[in-house]
């Protein structure tokens, strides 16, 4: 297999990096490229309340930026993951076509409308070829949905949902990851989300299981069936952990640039 470890670098960076551009829209819409301090100030000595009240100081834009630049920076984290895991597998599958690391399926909204939705990465039983990944994918799903209990092998493969991390616990966004799940099934996937960060409520992991759906962490547990880094190095052959290990320092030099642009609020 082979790996380019600066491609991945630059993969899971590229987005990340848009942080260090993050201004505040103070309420001006999507569309709206945000405030600069100068913009910032005009924008609030205009207003009598706020500068009787003493909001149209440079601090309080410091503080839009950062609490925004910290939204962006895990947004941006998670894009970086999704497309890393991505080319991960698209790398020791041996895929010969990419698009078979995606999966993505049309439904119809309350209005009518047809709708696209999209799971972040796939392992298309048929498609890999690398045969001990092949092998180790299918020894995986076999364990896996035995230890969720009254499921059937599904047929094609498994589907990913990447985060960053899941600290959240919407149920609007739960209802919509089951749903997810619940049309990955139908397609005969095995649903599974992959978090990189070890930080997930407990509660949503157990209501995901119940309802089917696999769930790997980034804890350094060495079970396959419980850590995404342990599930990455013994089933498809690639080490993750190693590799934010060794590129550790490049990444938090980046990181930390990005908070350093950030929270001085210029």
């Amino acid at each position: 297999m082979k790996t380019n470890e600066k491609q991945y670098l630059e993969t899971f960076l590229k987005p990340v990096r848009k942080c260090k551009d993050y201004r505040p829209k103070f309420g001006h819409g999507t569309k709206y490229n945000g405030f600069s301090l100068a913009e910032f100030r005009t924008l609030y000595a205009a207003d009598p309340f706020y500068a009787w009240i003493g909001l149209d100081t440079d601090l309080m834009y410091a503080a839009h930026r950062a609490a925004g630049g910290m939204t962006s920076i895990y947004r941006q984290v998670g894009i970086g993951c999704e497309r890393l895991f991505r080319k991960v597998i698209v790398d020791t599958t041996g895929y010969t076509d990419a698009a078979f690391a995606t999966w993505s399926y049309t439904t119809k909204t309350q209005s009518g409308k047809v709708k696209k939705l999209s799971l972040d990465g796939r392992l298309e039983l048929s498609e890999i070829k690398n045969q001990s990944v092949s092998n180790n994918v299918n020894h995986w799903i076999n364990e896996y949905c035995a230890g969720l209990g009254e499921v059937t092998k599904p047929s094609n493969g498994i589907v990913f949902e990447v985060r960053q991390g899941y600290k959240s616990k919407d149920s609007k966004r739960q209802n919509a990851d089951i749903d997810n799940a619940t049309v990955a099934w139908a397609n005969n996937y095995l649903p599974v989300f992959a978090i990189f960060s070890s930080q997930i409520d407990a509660d949503i992991v157990l209501r995901y299981r119940n309802n089917r759906c696999g769930v790997l962490i980034g804890t350094t547990n060495s079970s396959n069936q419980i850590s995404l880094y342990a599930f990455c190095e013994q089933i498809l052959g690639y080490s993750l952990s190693d590799f934010f290990k060794r590129q550790s320092v490049n990444i938090k030099k980046e990181i930390h640039d990005i908070l350093d642009t950030l929270l001085s609020g210029k």
